[in-house]
This record gives C-alpha cells, structure tokens and sequence, in this order.
C-alpha cells in the first residue's frame, strides 16, 4: 500500500467521513458530554460511637455497597462522599467516620460542629457499647450544634443469635432523647443502611427552611480537606442535657 495514501485517508480524503460525509453535514459533530449537575445542598454528617460497632461498614456499605469483615479501627477520622437525591433536590454528602477511642477525642470533637447530622451506632451484641451512649451523649450536648439532627442506630443485627441489648432497650434510650430517631441494621446484610442516611437526611430538610437552607448551604464550598484536629474555638456548651 502506498503510504502516502494511507496518510490522505487519515487526514480525511478519499472515501473516509471527510466534509461531504452526511454524518458530519451541516455542521454537526459528536455532541458533547453536559457536565453533572452540580449539587444543590451540601450536607455534612457525622457517625459517631465506641469502637468495633460497625462505623466504618455502615458508611462504605452506605457510600460504595462493599462490606469488610476485618475492617482496621479507624485513626483519627476518615470520610466518604456521596450524591443522593431528595425532595427533587440533589444533595452532596460528606460522611465523617469517627474513631471511637477516646485518645482521638480532642481531634473528632472539631467535626461535631459542621454536621447537620449525627448518627450514634452501637453494637447489640456489645453491651458496654450500649453502656457507652450517655458518654457519646455528653460529647453531643458539649460540642453539637441543637439543631443538629441525631439517629440511633443498633448496628449488627445479622448476629441476632448473639443479640446482648434488646431492641426496646435502644428505642427506651431514644425516648428519652429529644428528637432522636432509632433503628436497628446490619452493614453486613445492608439491611437498613441506604433508610439510615436518607431519612436523616430527609429530617435535615424537613427541619431547615427552604430559604435558610438554599443561602447557607448552596454556596458554601465542600472542603476535602480535614479541619484543624483541634479547632480554634468550640461553641459553648447547650443550656440543657438531653440525656440525663
């Protein structure tokens, strides 16, 4: 084959698609890609609890439906992101996945103050995990904004054999807390992990007037970055206790 004709059907001539092709006629070339939609509100929520509860898997089963049996304890905090839509309304999620050693506490306590969400996990197999959740409690009345919604969640119950807490048990906690929802899931079987996060989201909306919400969360920037481990100034700690 003649190179040079080669190199003239690749520029075009000949009888390849060159300008009098019907495909390319007129003018029309392959339609571009439109961007994503950008996100109409950016949310930030926190998972919080004892360690070995389950934080990590109900996040990464929630944001990339995978499932680690032998999950490494988390150091410091890590997060996830992920898009959902509600109410019409695309909703960017920042997920903040907190250790639960009490070492990293001066770190996590930072994050408490940004989240418009909090969910509180423990283990139904673990009753000290259980027995922990006024400690977690106080962290949220000393660092949480009140208006932050919080959701209790009995983790684990694919191991309903082992089960050391009772589901009235955590439901009598919620009660006694206002405003908090409870449920029980497992990441493991993904039961319940999309209905934790999206009803908590959806009380988020719910909650906050349109108008607020629109104003203070549109046009904010969703920094990737991790906040100082101790921040400048903590808000001062709530009038009241909601858990006695």
């Amino acid at each position: 084959m003649d190179p040079g004709a080669a190199l003239q059907r690749r520029a075009g001539g000949g009888g390849g698609l060159g300008a009098g092709s019907p495909a390319l006629s007129g003018g029309q070339g392959r339609r571009r890609k439109q961007p994503p939609r950008p996100a109409d509100f950016k949310l930030q929520v926190i998972i919080i609890g004892s360690r070995g509860v389950g934080k990590t898997s109900l996040m990464e089963r929630f944001t990339d439906d995978t499932f680690c049996e032998a999950c490494k304890s988390t150091v410091g905090v890590d997060f996830k992101i992920k898009t959902v839509e509600l109410r019409g309304k695309k909703i960017r999620l920042q997920i903040w996945d907190t250790a639960g050693q009490e070492r990293f506490n001066s770190i996590t306590s930072a994050y408490y103050r940004s989240a418009k969400g909090i969910i509180l996990v423990y283990d139904i197999t673990k009753k000290e995990t259980f027995d922990d959740l006024p400690k977690w409690m106080k962290m949220i009345d000393k660092y949480a904004s009140e208006d932050a919604e919080l959701l209790l969640v009995g983790n684990k119950l694919d191991c309903e054999t082992d089960r050391e807490i009772t589901r009235q048990q955590g439901e009598k906690f919620a009660q006694q807390i206002t405003g908090m929802r409870f449920c029980e899931a497992s990441a493991k079987d993904n039961f319940n992990v999309d209905e934790i996060f999206l009803k908590l989201v959806d009380d988020i909306l719910k909650k906050m007037p349109l108008d607020l919400l629109r104003n203070e969360l549109s046009n904010s920037i969703l920094s990737l970055q991790p906040e100082p481990e101790i921040p400048p100034e903590l808000p001062p700690p709530r009038p009241h206790v909601r858990c006695c």
